[in-house]
């Protein structure tokens, strides 16, 4: 019979659910959830403190994460995949992938799977989708397959790359320091990726022929409705469409656009439509997308520089200043010389669709997707400024002759690491200054490359794990899962473990996942007598199994207005996938320890 927890264990388990229902809820932005956790254990452990600590022990246990090397090794990581993302070091891919899907799709899906696992392995997930999406959107464009049929398999070939090294995401990182800290033997860069590169080969066949086929069609030329864009028309004072009554204004309308009301009285009417019917009903009304003046200002500029005026749709990722503005607050007008026509707002899982579609005023949120019009210049100034990806339009990746220096730089960071000469927070600390030094990365672009979500969500991911561990919750908890577990085979107890922090990954956070499987990890080895390292391992590779939800990660968001995706296009093909990859993995795991 297992004891009850302590207090302390008891207030850590209320805590860590907590946190979780915040991050799953999506009512507060995940930097807010970290910071109230971070609040709650400090105020919490110095007015409670643990048996046999003072209060300013509490102090120092909350806020220990932001000082954690693990954070500085995945800050440093951070600069070093922004340094071959902004000198265009990855530019030869891109031009690789064009080549062979001309040749063949199969061929180039398959080449494409390919690159994206490899490129994960050394460089953070998010820069390498960052990469891919405008590449397959083009490819989509130029008759390939497409994008909704291609981007969840290429998302989930870069998932398993950044699963197979320890530097691959910054979740694996924070699993192998936080074994780290609790006696496990340090792990290099490849101690693992013998396992993942095995269990690849039985997921890349499935990734690559079957995935594509449980995907819709999203395409145009399909009969899939294209992408609708919310839009406030101004008329202009010759309009047509002054004084005409909302069933006029339906007669002179394309059919495919749909009047949400008019705002303020003043010639303004709120509508809904494709970018080709939005574009006529601003001829036939007489009218425009975005404020007069500033249309006015766009022309005079073509007219006396002679440059083109374009139109281009632009994906709005994570990291990016725009997030949490609207059309007005971001300021793109006087900040870029670029309009803002409409918003094609991504799929929010706790409001009705409709409800987002009609405010004009909600906020810019991750995977919106922009329809702004200026010259070429300054929409490529803008979405490299505010890190957005174009999707509708070419774009050319910055090239520079920097580009050998990034990739020589970063092999610098990761090969002494890899062989164990230094560790891997040395080494990539090392590199990120010879980036910033070097001009790779420049200084007042930092903080592009560093994402304060990921920084606050470690920092308290740390300081969670420590207090689930220190209360007492862990062992608790892990005793919990021993009784029922004590009379499976090893690989049964891999796989329930996998299955566990995989359950907790694809419906909260990886990282706090990560940290609150680990240390229940850690205790359930000691009390099975299994060996530490493959449960950690299990653990580890649980926290990357996040393909069957669109909250799951960051990198499933980044796709989802690009594909056109729908939740149920991420369980469909993702728990295949996660099941091939549980059976897989804990097998491989147990022929690794020889745990018969």
């Amino acid at each position: 019979m297992i004891a009850a927890p302590s207090p302390h264990a008891i207030g850590a388990i209320l805590l860590t659910g907590a946190m979780f229902y915040g991050f799953v809820s999506g009512r507060a932005r995940v930097e807010i959830i970290s910071l109230l956790t971070i609040s709650a254990i400090a105020l919490g452990l110095y007015s409670f403190p643990l048996p046999g600590h003072v209060p300013t022990d509490g102090l120092k246990l909350a806020f220990e994460g932001f000082g954690h090397y693990a954070l500085v090794t995945i800050c440093a990581l951070m600069v070093l995949g922004r340094g071959l993302v902004t000198t265009g070091a990855l530019e030869p891919v891109a031009r690789l992938l064009t080549r062979v899907w001309r040749f063949n799709q199969q061929v180039g899906l398959l080449v494409t799977l390919m690159l994206a696992f490899g490129m994960s392995m050394m460089v953070n997930d998010t820069p390498v989708l960052v990469l891919m999406l405008p590449i397959m959107a083009a490819i989509a464009a130029n008759g390939g397959m497409p994008a909704s049929r291609t981007l969840i398999p290429v998302n989930s070939a870069v998932l398993i790359g950044g699963m197979s090294t320890t530097i691959g995401t910054s979740t694996n990182l924070l699993v192998v320091s936080i074994a780290s800290d609790m006696g496990l033997p340090p792990m290099t860069v490849f101690h693992f990726t013998p396992i993942v590169l095995m269990a690849a080969l039985i997921a890349l066949p499935f990734i690559w022929l079957v995935m594509p086929r449980l995907l819709p069609d999203n395409s145009v030329e399909a009969g899939h409705d294209p992408r609708r864009f919310t839009a406030l028309l101004r008329l202009g004072n010759n309009s047509v469409a002054r004084g005409l009554s909302r069933d006029e204004l339906n007669a002179l309308l394309p059919p495919d656009v749909e009047i949400i009301g008019t705002v303020g009285g003043d010639g303004r009417i709120m509508v809904t439509a494709t970018h080709a019917a939005l574009e006529e009903t601003m001829r036939v009304l007489g009218a425009t997308a975005a404020p007069a003046w500033l249309m006015d200002r766009l022309r005079n500029g073509y007219a006396a520089t002679g440059e083109d005026l374009t139109v281009i749709e632009l994906s709005i990722p994570k990291d990016t200043g725009l997030v949490g503005k609207n059309a007005t607050s971001a300021n793109v007008a006087e900040l870029y010389n670029v309009a803002i026509l409409g918003v094609h707002r991504a799929r929010r899982s706790w409001l009705p669709q409709t409800a987002v579609e009609n405010s004009r005023d909600t906020a810019f949120a991750e995977g919106d997707i922009l329809l702004v019009v200026g010259t070429l210049a300054n929409i490529q100034r803008m979405s490299l400024a505010e890190n957005m990806l174009v999707l509708d339009g070419a774009k050319e990746l910055p090239r520079t002759t920097k580009a050998p220096l990034a990739l020589a730089i970063m092999a610098a960071a990761v090969i002494p690491a890899s062989v164990g000469i230094v560790p891997i927070a040395i080494s990539a600390l090392g590199g990120a200054i010879a980036m910033l030094v070097t001009g790779c990365v420049r200084f007042d672009r930092i903080g592009r490359a560093l994402s304060a979500k990921v920084i606050v969500l470690v920092a308290a991911s740390i300081a969670i794990g420590r207090v689930v561990l220190e209360s007492g919750a862990a062992a608790w908890l892990s005793g919990l899962l021993a009784i029922g577990l004590q009379y499976l085979p090893a690989a049964g107890v891999l796989a329930a473990v996998m299955l566990f922090v995989t359950v907790l990954t694809n419906f909260a956070s990886n990282t706090t996942a990560a940290a609150v499987g680990t240390p229940i990890a850690f205790t359930l080895g000691q009390q099975l007598g299994i060996p530490v390292e493959p449960l950690v391992l299990a653990v580890l590779f649980g926290c990357n199994l996040c393909y069957a939800t669109p909250v799951a990660y960051q990198t499933n968001m980044l796709i989802m207005s690009a594909g056109d995706y729908k939740f149920g296009d991420y369980t469909r093909t993702g728990l295949p996938l996660v099941a091939l990859m549980i059976v897989t993995l804990s097998a491989l795991l147990v022929l690794r320890y020889r745990l018969f």
